[in-house]
């Protein structure tokens, strides 16, 4: 297995990642450093949540620009504000011992005269949703004329939201850029249109098989319990896990609402974050969360993009996700920086053969909880 040294990550840039507990690439990044390293032309990559994408393009980008010139060079655009503030926290600590690089995050819900003045500063790399990026350069508060690497991720997420104008006018902005980076977790008829769009040559592309998607310090297991039942059954862990934190997960944004009174009732310490809230709102519920406050999240799909909170011991899934990606977007927000968790998936009985199939299409092996 390489180390971060083998693919071609300057010794400054390890020593940062092994002071945060990063010591060995995951399979994105063995598949994405070398080629970003020596060649970094265009790249079209397949994986999800919880793979080491971050450090799987941020640690090239970071390479790749000159620290000594002013000029924004490096542009990353994601889909919602809680994963730009992430990527820049860790692209932040990624130059640790390097040559300091300037990265600043402009993402919806903060204030925009504050992004402006920050803008004014000489910065080398930008990290932005796609709606506040366009609205800056309408006002030419920062220019894209310069930037040489676009990093599109989370793209199918992007276009999800309605962002694909967006997308668009940001590809146009930065026709002289000598590379674009996507990352998807999925690659329906859009994002083929968008790669199309974006990339000038055929690029170089990867995928990382389920079988590496999932973090193997997470045990997973699953209960049977009728749908009336479930909300005992998670109260129940709680009071016998006092001491640990984590994630609920719900399909809808009636079912968490319903789940966060019921489990708030029964005296835990537990608030709600679904797509309804307003950013004000969602920033509050988060800070609870992230400082303590607040020891379970319950949370939908949607609304739990870009959530980054450290120790987080286990995730529960009030139900199995429709989709595969789901589920490794929900348990990736455990087992974190070389940490053990716990993935526990709640079915009825009518549903073991689904729980069956995510096991053997994920790789993992499940064990039952009686």
């Amino acid at each position: 297995m390489s180390t971060f040294q083998e693919l071609g990550i300057p010794a400054d840039l390890v020593q940062g990642l092994e002071e945060l507990g990063i010591v060995m690439p995951t399979e994105i990044q063995r598949q994405a450093i070398p080629f970003l390293m020596q060649d970094g032309g265009d790249l079209v990559a397949r994986a999800q949540t919880g793979t080491g994408k971050t450090a799987a393009f941020g640690l090239p980008l970071l390479t790749k620009v000159d620290p000594k010139s002013p000029h924004i060079q490096g542009l990353v655009v994601a889909p919602t504000r809680e994963l730009a503030k992430q990527i820049g926290k860790h692209l932040f600590r990624y130059t640790k011992h390097a040559a300091k690089t300037f990265v600043e995050v402009v993402s919806g819900g903060d204030k925009m005269d504050r992004q402006i003045a920050a803008l004014q500063r000489p910065t080398q790399i930008v990290v932005a949703t796609p709606g506040r990026l366009v609205e800056l350069v309408k006002l030419k508060a920062l220019s894209l004329d310069a930037v040489k690497h676009l990093v599109l991720d989370e793209a199918d997420e992007m276009l999800g939201m309605g962002f694909k104008k967006e997308l668009e006018q940001i590809i146009a902005l930065t026709a002289g850029r000598r590379s674009t980076w996507l990352f998807s977790a999925t690659f329906p008829e859009s994002i083929r249109q968008l790669v199309k769009v974006c990339m000038r040559a055929e690029p170089h592309t990867l995928t990382i098989d389920r079988g590496h998607v999932v973090n193997r310090d997470i045990d997973h297991r699953f209960a049977v319990r009728p749908r009336d039942e479930k909300t005992d059954f998670i109260a129940d862990y709680l009071d016998r896990h006092d001491d640990e934190r984590g994630l609920v997960f719900c399909r809808t944004k009636a079912g968490a609402i319903t789940l966060g009174k019921q489990l708030a009732k029964l005296g835990h310490q537990v608030d709600v974050l679904q797509g309804d809230l307003t950013q004000p709102e969602r920033d509050k519920v988060m800070r609870s969360f992230k400082k303590g406050r607040i020891r379970v999240l319950v949370a939908t799909d949607v609304a739990a993009r870009g959530i980054d909170v450290d120790g987080l011991a286990f995730v529960i899934h009030h139900q199995p996700p429709d989709q595969l990606e789901y589920y490794t977007h929900r348990s990736g927000r455990t087992a974190r920086a070389g940490k053990k968790g716990v993935s526990i998936t709640l079915i009825e009985p009518r549903e073991r053969a689904k729980i069956q199939r995510i096991g053997e299409e994920l790789g993992v092996g499940f064990s039952e909880m009686r």
